[in-house]
């Protein structure tokens, strides 16, 4: 497939993805629309409904092509934050308008643009590659910018019991700071979530004496969390960063000490921590400081733990791919938020390579034309590197 075809079926794909207006947990036939195109360039295709109690239930879409041996996995999600006001937007958030070299609209860095490259890139490739051994799989899920609990983790573990095997994973959410070509994200640091909330006794602010004020305490135990910091780094990870998200005594009157004062907080560890070694550290923090008062700490169930992907062949070789059609080195970062590569890692190697993130979740969310193209080329480079390489290392 020449590259000006590629990059037209990226674009094609992309405009396609930002018709649907997937607001997550909505599909809006996202899927389906990948579904079709997969079939046709010879995939096989299963679309898996996964729900539970308490959570709406998710398509998912899982697609195959190719015979035994390693298996290149692409991964990313169709579902979108909400676009807020449509008329603060320059253009349609669920058009797909081409506008000056631009395409815009909701999802198209995060991450339908990057959804759309891998497809192109992986039907060129099955299209176009001798037969042999390999294969290249597509995992796809309306569920990453929601709970993430009918998503990638289930699908993977449909995947597990059905026997299929996956090698080592990119998956496409937006890495570049800058410029295509600027980092590849090996790792993540992990989350945790914790909730403060200090006992106190209401009553008149004249009359201190028959009142227990709870701010105070709530004030120490803050700064005990804030200083010092939790470590200083390691090699591929920053400082572990503690932030406090809300502090709140839920009360309107300027005459009245509250009853209870409560603080949220966040922290994105590095791989010096796992949580329950974390939420030791937090509550020997918390004794030493509440000197008396009653406070109660709690976690939210749902976290993540820092990852890295170990450097050697894989990496470089998808970084050899990047330099190669970008002429940029990318750096290697453990930087931003949490992706679905959380839970990719326990399955196979990931790493994470998109396309540029200024405009994700913004108004007016946008990427170049141009962008789309060369990210599928990209791709493409990563699958014919994986399936031509001579295995010492990178298929074990």
């Amino acid at each position: 497939m020449t590259d000006d075809r590629l990059a037209a079926e990226a674009l094609h794909l992309a405009q396609g993805l930002l018709r649907c207006r997937s607001v997550t947990p909505a599909d809006d036939g996202a899927l389906a629309f990948c579904a079709a195109y997969l079939a046709e360039a010879g995939f096989t295709v299963e679309r898996p409904v996964f729900e539970e109690p308490g959570s709406p239930a998710i398509e998912n879409l899982y697609a195959r092509a190719g015979g035994a041996g390693p298996c290149l996995v692409f991964a990313g999600h169709t579902d979108v934050v909400p676009p807020g006001d449509p008329a603060t937007w320059r253009h349609d958030p669920f058009a797909g308008t081409v506008e000056d070299g631009w395409l815009h609209g909701r999802g198209a860095v995060d991450m339908k643009g990057g959804v759309a490259a891998s497809l192109a890139a992986a039907a060129a490739v099955m299209r176009d590659r001798a037969a042999g051994d390999g294969a290249v799989a597509i995992l796809l899920t309306g569920d990453e910018e929601g709970p993430a609990v009918n998503g990638t983790v289930k699908l993977l573990r449909w995947v597990r019991d059905r026997g299929d095997r996956l090698d080592h994973c990119v998956l496409g959410e937006p890495t570049n700071p800058e410029a295509l070509g600027d980092m590849i994200k090996i790792g993540r640091r992990g989350s945790l979530t914790g909730r403060i909330v200090v006992e106190g006794r209401q009553g008149h602010v004249a009359y201190p004496h028959l009142a227990a004020n709870p701010i105070p305490v709530l004030a120490r135990l803050v700064t005990a969390l804030a200083e010092p910091p939790l470590d200083a780094g390691t090699a591929h990870f920053d400082p572990s960063s503690l932030q406090f998200t809300t502090v709140d005594v839920g009360n309107p009157a300027t005459n009245v000490v509250p009853a209870a004062a409560s603080a949220v907080f966040n922290i994105r560890f590095n791989d010096l921590w796992d949580p329950d070694g974390l939420a030791a550290e937090i509550a020997a923090r918390l004794d030493r400081a509440a000197a008396g008062g009653r406070y109660r700490l709690s976690f939210d169930p749902t976290n993540s733990l820092a990852f890295l992907t170990k450097l050697g062949p894989f990496v470089d070789l998808v970084a050899d791919a990047v330099q190669r059609e970008t002429g940029r080195r990318p750096a290697l970062s453990t930087t931003g938020g949490t992706s679905d590569a959380r839970f990719i890692k326990d399955v196979c190697p990931v790493v994470e390579f998109g396309l540029v993130g200024q405009t994700m979740h913004a108004v007016d969310e946008r990427v170049p034309v141009a962008d789309l193209g060369a990210l599928a080329r990209i791709y493409r480079a990563i699958a014919a590197s994986y399936f031509g390489a001579s295995g010492a290392g990178l298929h074990t």
